[in-house]
């Protein structure tokens, strides 16, 4: 069947980068959350290509149970949305790809990343390229003539039904986490006691922007630390959460080696915080870490929008010294100090000067990001 264009569907970034990169090779796949628009994205992307929703389970018995005769049907262009949902179906897609030797064959999107990247690499290596698409940026938004206060942003997040709908956020992120949990932990692992997953969830969101510490974690909920890394790994599977590394070389300096933990939609951090209301961020004592996960995803869209490698770290050392972000840019290396206040003040510079003492000519200059109108 065709896809036929919605009215509602705001444009995305990526678009462009999409079709070159389906003229440079066989496969492009689009890997994401759920609710993040891959299907809206590829389908208006491509609006001439057969799209098949491996989501229904009538389509998606005959994927599992004669696959040959189900790629059969699809002699040209196909969008297949949901590959994750039938794996073993990459091997022969493999074999039709190599049969037919020539670039622009299928499209193809899924939600978990850990089990889409594990049978990739084994059967799709080198014949597809992986886009990865995370909710709506601001940029994106403003486009379409959305321009919100920072706190409308934290609390509203970036999922596109949002916008698109005009859904009340707070019912929508409940609806979300419970058909997450419900669905995708299950699938995903033996998760025993859903409350205990609940519970983790939780205080991820409220340890956006910080290290993360599995022990202190699993003290608090009473597991194991080797099961909140399990736990750790499934939100990243399912692109809900991403670890920014630390960067580190040999500075003289002791430095932190553990990751900081950051949502990549800022609005479902702020529900699990049980923040219901808009009037409620302004005092709350999470609102500069809930800006500064927003305005680290944004750098985040802004690279994976252009298919580009999202080259950044943070600094810490043992002393307290620390720079929110650095964009490591072939032999240099960026500071970028992101602040939750609307007044600019000289100590926001401190960290961005330390830093550039420490690393010397490496460093050509340096950003702060903050809430204010004044650029300088």
């Amino acid at each position: 069947m065709q896809d036929k264009k919605n009215s509602s569907f705001i444009p995305r970034d990526i678009s462009e980068p999409l079709k070159k990169l389906f003229q440079q090779y066989p496969i492009v796949t689009v890997i994401g959350a759920r609710q993040t628009g891959k299907s809206t994205l590829v389908r208006h992307t491509f609006p001439d290509m057969l799209y098949v929703n491996l989501e229904a389970p009538d389509i998606r018995l005959f994927a599992e149970n004669d696959p040959r005769g189900f790629l059969e049907q699809y002699p040209d262009k196909v969008i297949l949305d949901e590959i994750q949902n039938v794996p073993n179906l990459l091997s022969y897609i493999q074999v039709k790809v190599d049969e037919k030797n020539h670039n622009g064959q299928f499209i193809l999107t899924g939600s978990h990343q850990l089990a889409l990247h594990e049978f990739i690499s084994q059967s799709l290596a080198g014949r597809t390229a992986i886009c990865e698409l995370l909710p709506l940026s601001i940029t994106e938004l403003a486009k379409t003539n959305v321009d919100l206060s920072v706190d409308q942003y934290l609390f509203q997040g970036f999922f596109p039904r949002i916008y698109k709908e005009k859904l009340d956020p707070t019912s929508m992120y409940r609806d979300y986490v419970k058909t997450y949990v419900e669905r995708d932990v299950r699938k995903l692992v033996n998760v025993k006691d859903l409350s205990l997953f609940q519970k983790f969830l939780k205080l991820s969101a409220s340890r956006v922007g910080q290290i993360f510490n599995s022990h202190h974690m699993s003290n608090e909920i009473g597991v194991s630390h080797h099961t909140i890394h399990s736990w750790l790994s499934i939100l990243e599977a399912s692109y809900l959460v991403m670890r920014l590394q630390p960067y580190y070389e040999n500075f003289g300096k002791r430095i932190i080696k553990s990751p900081k933990l950051y949502f990549t939609d800022v609005g479902l951090a702020t529900y699990l915080l049980d923040i219901h209301h808009i009037d409620q961020i302004k005092r709350d004592p999470l609102r500069g870490q809930l800006v500064e996960n927003m305005m680290v995803m944004e750098l985040f869209k802004a690279q994976f929008n252009r298919h580009s490698s999202a080259n950044y770290y943070f600094y810490r050392d043992h002393l307290g010294n620390e720079v929110d972000l650095i964009y490591k840019k072939a032999n240099q290396l960026i500071p970028i100090e992101i602040k939750a206040a609307q007044t600019f003040t000289m100590q926001f510079l401190k960290s961005i000067h330390y830093f550039k003492k420490l690393v010397g000519e490496r460093c050509p200059y340096g950003y702060v990001i903050y809430t204010g109108q004044q650029e300088q």
